[in-house]
This record gives C-alpha cells, sequence and structure tokens, in this order.
C-alpha cells in the first residue's frame, strides 16, 4: 500500500510539472489578436496605412480620401471588425514607402493642382480643424508636443491637422494653408542578436511650405525648396502652401528612424502617460466618503433601528397593542403586494440584469487589459458580443419577477423584454445614422453592419431571452415572507420630504457624485478623441457606484415603510435610476464648457448618443436600486411574527 501510495503520488507531481510547464508555455506564447509583435529586418517594407480624418468640433469622421490626397495605384481597405466600423474607422492603404531603418529626405509624393471644388474641400477641413489619422504596425501617429509648464513632459495628440488658418503680415483677411509636407519618426527597438528590430513609436511633425522648383515640372524634378542632394530639408513653414484654386501643390516627406530603449511591449506607455493621476486618486476618495457615510446609515437602520422595532413588535401581546404601533411593521399586509405596471417593471429589471452582467463582465477584461487601446475597436465589439449573449439572464431576471407577480403570460414578457430597450436604442441610432449618412461621413453605418446588428439582435439575443425566460418560469414562485390583504391599506397623508418626485431626486444625487469626477475623463476621451485605458480606477469607481445605489435606495425604502407608504417597487428603481438625469445634466454642462461644437448636426449626435447613454445608466442604477431594496425588505419583513 505504502509503495501505491508514492506511486500516486510521484505521478501526481508529474502530471503536476507538466501541467506547470504548458501554463507556462502558453502564457509565454500568448498575444492578443493583432497585437502580436512582428520583427523587421534591415530593408524590409512598412505598410503605412491611413485612417479617418476627425474632428473634434464636428465629430464627424471622414475617409481619407474623401479629399484629394495622393492615392496608391490601387486603394485597398483593410478588414475591420465590427467595433472599428461602428467607429467610423476606414482604414486603407496610403502611396508612403517606408523600408526599415533606410532614411528618406524630401521624397515626392504627388504634385496636384487645385480646382474650386478641391480647394473649397480642403478650407472647409481646415476651417473645422480636421486631423489626419494614420497607422504603422498598429500604431497610431502622433505629433509631439512639449508642455510648457513641464519641461520634461511631452504630450502626443493623435494625428496631425490637415492645415492652419492664418493672416500675411500687414493683412487681417484669413488665408488656408496646408501641411504638405510630412517629417516622419519611426523609432525601433533593436535586437542585437538577432539584428531585427520592433516599432515602438510613430511621430511626424507637419510642415506647410511652398515647393519650388526650376522648369517645367516632370518625374526627374529636382526642388530647390528641399533637396535631398545638397542635404536641405525642411524645418519651418516660413513660406507655407495656400490652398486656393488654381494653385499646384507638392506633397513630400521624409523618414528618420531612431533605436530607442522601450521594448515592444512597452511602446504604448508614453502615449498613455498619466499625469492626472492624483485626480483619479481624488476620485476614489470622494466616492469612499459617499459610501462610507451611507455604510454608516444603513448600519444604524440595521443594527440599531431595525433590531430595536423588531425586537419591540415582536414582544407586543396583545392585537390592541400592535394596532397602536405606528412604523413599518403596519404595512406588513400591503408591502408586497404586486405594483401597478408590473409587467413593464419585470421588463426594466430584465434589461437591467443584463446591462450589469455585460458591463461587469467587460470590465474584468478590460483590467486584465484584453481591451486594450492597441486592440482597435475590441471594446465596442466585445459590449456588443456580451450584451447578446446576457439576454439569457435578462429573461430569467424577468420571469421569477413576474412569476412572483402572479402573471402567466410569460412568451409576451420575453418578447418585450427581448425588444423594449433595444429596440428604443436602435430607433435613436437609426435616426441618428441617418443623419451622418446624409454628412456623406465615414461614420455612418454601412447597410451591410446595420443588418449584422439586427441578425445578431433577433437571430441570438431574442431567442436566449425566451430561453432564459422558459428556465425562470418553470422554477417555483418566490414566495412572500408575509401575506398579502385582500384590500389595500389607505396610505397616510405624507410629509413633504417624502413626496415621491423630492425623494426620487434626491436619490439620485449621490450615486451620481461618485462618478461624476470619473465621468469627466470618460466623456473627454470619447468626445476629444483621446485614449481612455485606466480601467482600473474605472473598476473601482464601478463598484463603489453599485454599493452607493444599493444603500441610498434602503436608506430612502426604510423612510418611506416608516411613513406607512407601501408603494415602494418602482420608487425603488427609480430612486437610484435618478441619477441618470444628473448624468445627462451633466453632459448638457459638459458640452457648453468644455466643447466647440457649433453646427447643429454635430449638437444633435451629441445629445441623441448621451440620451442613449443616459438610459442605458438608468437601467442599471436603477436594477441596483430595486434589487437592493428586494433583499431588504423581504429581510426585515420575514424576521417579525405576524399574527
Amino acid at each position: 500500500m505504502e509503495s501505491r501510495s508514492r506511486s500516486m503520488h510521484k505521478l501526481t507531481a508529474k502530471i503536476c510539472s507538466f501541467l506547470f510547464l504548458f501554463l507556462a508555455h502558453a502564457a509565454h506564447c500568448f498575444y492578443l489578436p493583432g497585437v502580436a509583435p512582428e520583427d523587421f529586418q534591415k530593408g524590409d517594407l512598412l505598410k503605412v496605412k491611413v485612417n479617418k480624418l476627425t474632428s473634434i468640433k464636428t465629430q464627424l469622421p471622414y475617409s481619407y480620401y474623401s479629399l484629394p490626397f495622393c492615392p496608391p495605384k490601387k486603394i485597398v481597405d483593410s478588414t475591420e471588425n465590427l467595433g472599428e466600423v461602428l467607429r467610423g474607422d476606414r482604414i486603407e492603404n496610403s502611396p508612403y514607402v517606408f523600408k526599415m531603418r533606410d532614411p528618406q529626405m524630401c521624397t515626392v509624393l504627388c504634385r496636384i493642382t487645385l480646382d474650386a471644388k478641391t480647394a473649397k474641400q480642403f478650407k472647409e477641413k481646415i476651417d473645422d480643424e480636421y486631423r489626419v489619422n494614420m497607422i504603422l504596425d498598429n500604431l497610431p501617429l502622433v505629433v509631439p508636443i512639449r508642455r510648457s509648464d513641464q519641461d520634461s513632459s511631452t504630450v502626443y495628440q493623435l494625428g496631425y491637422h490637415v492645415g492652419l488658418k492664418g493672416q500675411y503680415s500687414g493683412s487681417k483677411e484669413d488665408r488656408y494653408f496646408i501641411h504638405n509636407h510630412l517629417a516622419f519618426t519611426v523609432k525601433y527597438h533593436r535586437d542585437p542578436q538577432t539584428d531585427s528590430a520592433r516599432i515602438v513609436g510613430f511621430q511626424v511633425k507637419p510642415y506647410s511650405i511652398k515647393h519650388e522648383y526650376e522648369g517645367k515640372w516632370n518625374e526627374k524634378s529636382r526642388l530647390t525648396t528641399c533637396d535631398p542632394h545638397n542635404k536641405r530639408t525642411v524645418v519651418s513653414s516660413n513660406t507655407p502652401q495656400e490652398v486656393e484654386a488654381k494653385k499646384e501643390i507638392i506633397f513630400t516627406y521624409d523618414v528618420e528612424y531612431q533605436e530607442s530603449d522601450v521594448k515592444w511591449a512597452s511602446r504604448w506607455d508614453a502615449y498613455l502617460l498619466m499625469n492626472d493621476d492624483q485626480i483619479h486618486w481624488f476620485s476614489i476618495v470622494n466616492s469612499l466618503m459617499i459610501v462610507l457615510f451611507l455604510s454608516g446609515m444603513v448600519a444604524m437602520i440595521m443594527l440599531r433601528t431595525l433590531y430595536r422595532d423588531i425586537s419591540r413588535y415582536n414582544e407586543l401581546e396583545t392585537q390592541e397593542e400592535a394596532q397602536e404601533e405606528t412604523g413599518w411593521k403596519l404595512v406588513h399586509g400591503d408591502v408586497f403586494r404586486p405594483p401597478s405596471n408590473s409587467d413593464l417593471l419585470c421588463v426594466y429589471v430584465g434589461t437591467g440584469v443584463q446591462f450589469l452582467g455585460m458591463v461587469l463582465v467587460t470590465m474584468i477584461f478590460a483590467v486584465f487589459g484584453f481591451l486594450s487601446p492597441s486592440n482597435r475597436g475590441g471594446l465596442m465589439t466585445a459590449m456588443l458580443l456580451l450584451w447578446v449573449f446576457m439576454g439569457i439572464f435578462a429573461g430569467y431576471a424577468s420571469a421569477c419577477l413576474y412569476k412572483m407577480f402572479k402573471g402567466a403570460e410569460w412568451k409576451k414578457l420575453a418578447f418585450r423584454t427581448a425588444c423594449m430597450f433595444p429596440g428604443i436604442v436602435f430607433a435613436i441610432f437609426f435616426v441618428l445614422n441617418a443623419i451622418i449618412w446624409g454628412q456623406k461621413s465615414s461614420g455612418a453605418v454601412p447597410f451591410g453592419t446595420m443588418f449584422a446588428l439586427v441578425l445578431m439582435w433577433f437571430g441570438i439575443s431574442v431567442p436566449l431571452v425566451f430561453v432564459g425566460g422558459y428556465v425562470g418560469f418553470k422554477k417555483p414562485a418566490i414566495e412572500d415572507p408575509v401575506r398579502t390583504n385582500k384590500i389595500p391599506r389607505q396610505i397616510p397623508e405624507q410629509a413633504w420630504y417624502m413626496n415621491p418626485t423630492f425623494s426620487i431626486l434626491i436619490g439620485g444625487i449621490l450615486p451620481f457624485g461618485a462618478v461624476f469626477i470619473e465621468l469627466f475623463f470618460i466623456l473627454t476621451s470619447i468626445w476629444l478623441n483621446q485614449f481612455y485605458y485606466i480601467f482600473g480606477f474605472l473598476f473601482l469607481v464601478f463598484i463603489i457606484l453599485l454599493i452607493t445605489c444599493a444603500e441610498i435606495t434602503i436608506v430612502l425604502c426604510y423612510f418611506q415603510l416608516c411613513s406607512e407608504d407601501y408603494l415602494w417597487w418602482w420608487r425603488s428603481y427609480l430612486t437610484s435610476g435618478s441619477s441618470a438625469l444628473y448624468l445627462f445634466l451633466y453632459a448638457t454642462f459638459y458640452f457648453f464648457t468644455k466643447l466647440e461644437i457649433t453646427k447643429l448636426v454635430s449638437g444633435l449626435l451629441y445629445f441623441g448618443y448621451m440620451l442613449i447613454a443616459s438610459y442605458a445608466f438608468f437601467v442599471l442604477t436603477g436594477t441596483i436600486g430595486f434589487y437592493a431594496c428586494f433583499w431588504f425588505t423581504r429581510l426585515i419583513y420575514s424576521s417579525v411574527k405576524i399574527d
């Protein structure tokens, strides 16, 4: 027996060591799709791709070749994921020819002559401060800008401006100048053993220069303003290239290669450098103070007041003594009476569970780095897919609640759960997409993608909601801890501060207060075209939001029941859900104070998308508040003896 036991231990040890080595190897070889490193030898061709033109003034992206830039012989679209298409990304090849560690000086790209139409197009894009976005080895093109307040600090702006507006000395008339010379810098990290290199940086300094040449233009013409043979390069925009009809523009570029100590795994660090981490910590501390305050109130209610109430109620001997008492016990016969529009409440609770599951799983993936900015479009794709597959939980949650309310038509409920929230969002999205389409923007979702979204909705999400609804309805109904009276009790006149509208609006302030600082950074990343990557902070704030919503709803629900008002079902949902109203008001404040949007179409897009975000926030926070109150009422009424 002893030898057999020893041999078993050896076998187990071998299996464990094998599994450890396998997992270690798998971890070593694991890279996210599309972000695996690529090694380049000297002279290897580098693929420079162009992306959309973006503007924080209009929020309408356009494809690169919507302007008459130099095109390649054949324009080829890159394969894009669902998230990239919805973001308006249009990644295409470019005529730029880069060879690894092979510097270039003043390479002529092409020469064009503007007509009235093309000149107008360039002027409009310069007016709206559009930027050109490019990609090299999955790294976005950035313009390094040294901060004036900190000598050693450099910030990076995504993309370079198409051009700029200015005035000639002695003139007050605005002129338009185009950035027609680009000085690229490609940073690489070299492996001394193999001499191969990995790209770790892609920067540009744009210049506007009126190129000159001798004689008539042909393919062999040499520029006098920028000549690699005489080592003459562009270092300033002192003689800028004006944008006017019938004027010619010569596009040129330089490529410089710089060896860097930054390793490939850390190449995004410079782009994501966080100079405001103190503000995020302040946000966390601010939110934690709110949570501690509410937790103290909940603890006081649960440990002191409720304990005293339950003890006193259980010691009452006669019915006369019970009738003399006031407070939350007196409404025990009505507190679990099904609310008005109970079907709609079930639908919204189910949708909230679906949304909560999607956000929670997305956050966990993001915290572990699966949804980093290098995985372009990954965040939106993940959220859409998770929403679709979380439909099964939506159906289950709504059906369980519906059966508790003695409902019978679960199929009708499942259909409403599957279609109400997505239907409203899709209707708003469709109108916004039509507006974008009217502006001929690349941000308009193509018909094929729209069809794919509808197919995901009705082909996957709706059936999963029905599956969840079937399982939930087949389960035994949740039993109330106390019996419900046949005749509803009359609710006494309430104090002004217990007015439903007032208490609901008050209840939304603290959950919003817990997140509004982080909300600023999220809005900035969305509307000012910046990276948002601090998902660790966001996850902490999200957990604090969950706790705050639950606690404020429990506190206000307790005060409501003590006032002998038993209509808590909808009020618990709306109390924490009202934080969405403050979110929308803050988004309005942000629009007028931080953004420079002046066009009506762009304003409609902003408020349309923020309306969708606020609606989703309402469903999420409302569901958290409802379940907190549901647990609280069942807990306290199951603790007292009811005659």
